[in-house]
């Protein structure tokens, strides 16, 4: 009982992530600041934010720009606990494991910070180790964040079109928009069907049994997965379908678009600028 219990809270558990990302058009559909901006300016501005991130040595300066980020995030009226939630899980904490190593003496030479032992061995942690540490963590999470800003902020097909622009591949782009759209109709045939067999057999089921009807649903939504999307390319060939998204609106500069994207540009300068002057 506690494995179909925690089989079932896994697939409500993704299918809840999945419906947020999916209609996160929610956020971008509301009257905040980066709403309101040029689609293709701001896609800049974030690239630009991201690159003054990875090139800065001060884990003061990233935090700076992380701040700077969250600023960003409350006056385009995202709710910061949404937010956070969304930057802090999975990709930063993992960044965090990965750079656990690097806080001992071992891997970061230098002045011991820290000194303990470990089933006898001696290990220390350094200054230096938790300046690396820190400042890699650092990047990592202001990047994410910087990046789920700009996709909760702007509607995938705008955002699509603005990949165009920029000259990103046609089967990237396609592929992208197809996943975007048909991620959330799989996942939630995956529920349906788990909901249809736990209302027939009830919620006991042999290790056997249980391996059957996994790999029996596996199939099935494959051969489903590939009927349909053969299905519906069909369908967009014959309604005119050429592989470039189509939007209604139309992209449109503004003063205060270049305006934050000089700013971010100023931003980045800084940080090239504090490099040179910390060598």
């Amino acid at each position: 009982m506690k494995n179909n219990r925690f089989v079932e809270r896994s697939i409500t558990g993704a299918l809840s992530f999945f419906k947020d990302a999916i209609f996160a058009d929610e956020e971008a559909l509301k009257k905040g600041f980066l709403q309101a901006r040029d689609a293709r300016l701001k896609m800049l501005m974030v690239f630009v934010l991201i690159l003054a991130a990875l090139f800065s040595k001060s884990i003061v300066f990233i935090a700076g720009i992380y701040a700077f980020c969250v600023i960003l995030a409350l006056a385009s009226s995202i709710n910061i606990i949404f937010f956070l939630k969304r930057t802090w899980f999975f990709i930063p904490l993992f960044s965090l494991c990965i750079a656990l190593p690097a806080l001992f003496d071992i891997f970061s030479p230098g002045e011991k910070f820290l000194s303990f032992k470990v089933f006898f061995v001696p290990l220390s942690i350094t200054k230096q180790g938790l300046s690396s540490a820190g400042i890699f963590f650092a990047r990592v999470l202001t990047s994410v964040s910087l990046c789920v800003l700009l996709s909760v902020t702007t509607r995938h097909y705008v955002l699509l079109k603005a990949l165009r622009v920029f000259r990103a591949p046609q089967v990237f782009v396609m592929t992208l928009g197809m996943c975007c759209r048909y991620v959330y109709l799989f996942i939630e045939i995956i529920q349906n069907t788990y909901m249809a067999i736990k209302s027939r057999a009830g919620g006991v089921f042999g290790i056997k049994n249980s391996q059957g009807v996994v790999a029996w649903n596996i199939a099935a939504l494959w051969q489903r997965s590939y009927v349909m999307h053969n299905r519906v390319y069909e369908a967009m060939l014959s309604r005119g379908y050429s592989g470039e998204p189509k939007v209604i609106e139309e992209f449109d500069f503004t003063y205060k678009d270049w305006f934050w994207l000089g700013t971010a540009i100023l931003i980045l300068g800084l940080s090239l600028w504090q490099n040179h002057y910390l060598n």
